[in-house]
């Protein structure tokens, strides 16, 4: 969903800056988990002469890219018309149905080159800012950087959308988070007193939905040191939200942007078949009834025939157990473009809750390995009672799935809504207890915690070597 506002004051520069990288040099990577081994630091970035490069690292100083992250997030704010400071209502933005295009032939096509933008955020410089993104172990918070990258997938969306009837520094569309696919973290630990560049760019097109990839990246000793790479599905919508809006399709211009524009079909079409195949819809397959059973059988007491009996066995945790839950009223400070809860926030406090959920499970403070399939189905209103709540699903040697779900709670009613649901993958540093479920849900849980473990651990390996 489109960026909180902040309350600093900074001049901004309207021009999105194209980055070029001049230099590459090659790194070895450190094998440190099952999950990780052998994944190549390789990604794909845009070159001056508007070549994709294949890169590893590069000794080009941060100073170089002209414009911060906060920068941009306020240059849309402005052509937003975002007032500041909060009032309980938007402005209405109806008046600027009449500049949307009817179809994508009114739109001029766009390569990928056009889309890509990088900007940074400079915690070398910056002390306030590093208070923000440092944790109690003097790391960075990952929760923080997630938010960051769903700010920045708008403006990605946004430099890629060019639509001739709007008026000058009026943008009529609005866009939303509808998924992120998954984000992937490399074994580099990002450091808060350096900074971090962002860059990505649209990967893949619809009718009204836009791929973003997005890159982050630490300069560490004069090299860029990349961190995640990341997923996002966007929507762009008319301007009061209610129905959906053509974007500019893609057009090629070299044969790296072609392959990585089928790559996206085939990603849609992976996400059409997760929904499908999803325990709501399907009973467990044939070997995880297998599994299930098994499960069962190992948690009953033999000698006892009527079989009511259940019985833990050593090294195991009941999946009720895990649960944590914590309870969030939402601010003004973490309302979006149209005043309602900022996608990212709820990405940021879903990513602390699963952490704090494995560490209290395992007794290890657990590294987030990847994240995926995480939905939005619903805005979430400004003063609003949301309500999360964090579950080890499965596990697997040292690697713990959690899954978040984020209900907001109507204290009058006392009815609740589903609105998100987060996947997480963490590692920790020995062999974690096995989690048994007791109940039909929470085998159900167990059944989608140990697909999404198994298909992001296949998935991950080569994850910075991908069609992306």
């Amino acid at each position: 969903m489109p960026f909180p506002l902040f309350r600093s004051s900074i001049c901004f520069r309207c021009t999105f800056l194209l980055y070029g990288h001049s230099r590459l040099i090659s790194t070895s990577v450190r094998k440190m988990s099952m999950l990780y081994d052998g994944l190549p630091l390789t990604g794909y970035q845009f070159a001056r002469k508007d070549h994709f490069l294949p890169m590893r690292n590069e000794s080009t100083a941060s100073s170089e890219i002209q414009i911060t992250l906060n920068e941009l997030k306020l240059a849309l704010a402005k052509e937003m018309g975002v007032d500041h400071p909060f009032k309980p209502y938007s402005k209405d933005r109806e008046y600027l149905t009449k500049y949307l295009p009817k179809s994508q032939d009114e739109m001029p096509k766009r390569s990928m080159q056009d889309s890509y933008i990088a900007a940074i955020i400079p915690l070398s410089q910056d002390v306030a800012l590093q208070e923000k993104y440092t944790t109690f172990l003097g790391s960075v918070r990952l929760g923080r950087l997630v938010e960051d990258m769903d700010i920045f997938t708008v403006i990605v969306a946004r430099k890629h959308i060019v639509n001739p009837e709007a008026p000058p520094g009026n943008f009529p569309q609005t866009l939303v988070t509808v998924l992120v696919d998954r984000i992937d973290f490399t074994e580099y630990q990002p450091k808060p007193n350096k900074d971090i560049k962002i860059s990505g760019h649209v990967s893949w097109a619809s009718r009204s939905t836009l791929e973003v990839v997005v890159w982050l990246e630490q300069l560490d000793d004069g090299h860029w040191q990349r961190i995640t790479r990341a997923l996002f599905l966007l929507a762009a919508r008319d301007p009061t939200n209610t129905y959906a809006s053509v974007v500019n399709p893609i057009e090629p211009s070299n044969e790296r942007e072609r392959t990585i524009l089928f790559g996206g079909e085939d990603r849609k079409k992976r996400r059409l078949e997760v929904v499908n195949a999803h325990v709501s819809k399907q009973m467990p397959i044939g070997p995880e009834q297998k599994i299930l059973h098994n499960l069962y059988l190992r948690t009953t007491d033999p000698s006892d025939i009527s079989m009511s009996k259940r019985i833990l066995p050593p090294q195991c945790v009941w999946m009720s157990s895990t649960k944590v839950s914590n309870v969030i009223l939402a601010q003004p400070e973490d309302r979006n473009l149209h005043n309602t809860v900022f996608g990212g926030f709820i990405m940021r406090k879903a990513t602390e809750l699963s952490w704090i959920a494995s560490y209290m499970f395992c007794k290890y403070r657990p590294r987030t390995r990847s994240m995926s399939d995480i939905s939005f189905k619903q805005p979430i209103a400004v003063n609003s009672l949301i309500h999360m709540h964090a579950t080890v699903v499965y596990t697997h040697k040292n690697f713990i799935q959690t899954i978040v779900y984020a209900q907001v709670y109507n204290p009058m009613s006392g009815l609740t809504s589903t609105t998100n649901a987060f996947h997480f993958t963490l590692e920790a540093p020995d062999i974690v207890p096995e989690v048994f479920p007791i109940t039909y849900y929470e085998a159900m849980l167990y059944v989608d915690g140990r697909r999404h473990f198994h298909k992001d651990l296949k998935e991950t390996q080569g994850a910075f070597d991908s069609k992306l």
